[in-house]
């Protein structure tokens, strides 16, 4: 397991995970009772061929290539700090508008803990869901289930 997750270390830190200008799509579901937000974030990717949420990237592909996929609360503390690692990167590479399928997330998700900061300290990106991001931000709530 422990070179597993060392594979998966060097992924997450270097594995591919850009995306073109306003095609990044982010969703949380950890911690919440249903996966709403992960259906209509893949609905929309369906339906937005150049969109692109961090498990289409390179890097999201390997990670989950190895096993390693699941909702926070479901899988180990090694795993969530490495697909914390590779959600902080890719949101770093991303540009433009950001699609975010965040309804209720919970303040303990990596939306909440990681990208939502990385969106906000990213100067490249101007927009989230179509909305300017610090309007956006002055308005979400996150849950605690």
């Amino acid at each position: 397991m422990r070179d597993l997750l060392l594979k998966a270390l060097e992924i997450a830190k270097n594995g591919d995970v850009k995306t073109p200008k306003s095609c990044a799509v982010v969703y949380s579901v950890s911690f919440m009772p249903n996966d709403e937000n992960k259906i209509n974030a893949l609905e929309y990717v369906k339906n937005n061929p150049k969109a692109m949420m961090l498990d289409n990237t390179e890097c999201g592909k390997a990670l989950i290539e190895l096993g390693l996929n699941g909702k926070v609360n479901d899988v180990s503390e090694e795993i969530t700090n490495i697909w914390k690692i590779a959600s902080s990167r890719y949101i770093k590479k991303a540009s433009g508008n950001i699609m975010a399928f965040v309804n209720g997330a919970d303040e303990r998700s990596t939306f909440c803990q990681i990208e939502l900061g990385e969106i906000m300290n990213n100067p490249n990106i101007t927009h989230i869901n179509n909305i300017k991001k610090d309007v956006f931000f002055s308005s979400f709530k996150s849950y605690r289930y």
